[in-house]
């Protein structure tokens, strides 16, 4: 329930919601008497300055100035990516580093298999798409040779997602390593074209001709 209601965003939560996030398709007929004593057994042990209020027919959960991970790392990752925007890729790198630093594992490992399922997804695309951030920053700073194993890594692990792919040929090609960089298009097409029926996006292709009009450096 301490993971319902923080993954709220300080939105209120609904029992019917709770129960369905807290015991699936086996809700109890004591659902909410249930949910009554966790909310009484938080109060208890959580800070003075966090609050648990009933809120209609559910429950809002204020941390005023209390630490959350989740919500430093999107505090962080925001900071990042508007400083990769206005062109500050030394303070982006450094924000979207601290960011990722707060994952130690994987994500709601500890939380009951609905909330997980339910919260899991968005969390994860936000830790991709500032490790992606990240790296972007890196190889505006030039250091494209320091990224080729982790982004070989991210590509064997996520071979379609493109983005990894196009810095991964971007990377490859800054280092000397052309012929790497356009049989990692290849390859990405044919796995595109194989797994999704689809030609690359404007991503993948994007790098190709910025690699192919030599304008990746």
């Amino acid at each position: 329930m301490l993971a319902a209601l923080l993954l709220a965003g300080e939105w209120a939560v609904p029992d019917t919601r709770l129960g369905e996030l807290l015991w699936a398709g086996r809700v109890p007929t004591t659902y909410q008497a249930q949910i009554y004593t966790y909310a009484s057994r938080l109060r208890k042990n959580l800070g003075a300055g966090t609050t648990i209020t009933r809120q209609g027919s559910g429950y809002l959960m204020r941390i005023g100035a209390a630490r959350f991970d989740l919500r430093e790392f999107e505090k962080l990752s925001r900071a990042g990516r508007d400083a990769l925007r206005a062109h500050d890729p030394e303070r982006a790198a450094e924000l979207l580093r601290a960011a990722l630093h707060l994952w130690h594992g994987p994500t709601l490992t500890w939380v009951s298999e609905p909330l997980a399922e339910n919260e899991r997804p968005r969390i994860e695309m936000a830790r991709m798409e500032t490790l992606e951030n990240r790296i972007a920053a890196d190889l505006e700073l030039g250091r494209h040779e320091l990224l080729t194993a982790e982004l070989a890594g991210l590509v064997s692990a996520h071979p379609l997602r493109e983005s990894f792919r196009a810095q991964f040929m971007v990377a490859l090609y800054r280092s000397d390593r052309q012929a790497e960089a356009f049989a990692t298009y290849q390859q990405g097409c044919q796995l595109l074209k194989e797994e999704l029926g689809v030609d690359p996006g404007p991503a993948l292709r994007n790098a190709y001709q910025a690699i192919l009009t030599d304008e990746s450096h």
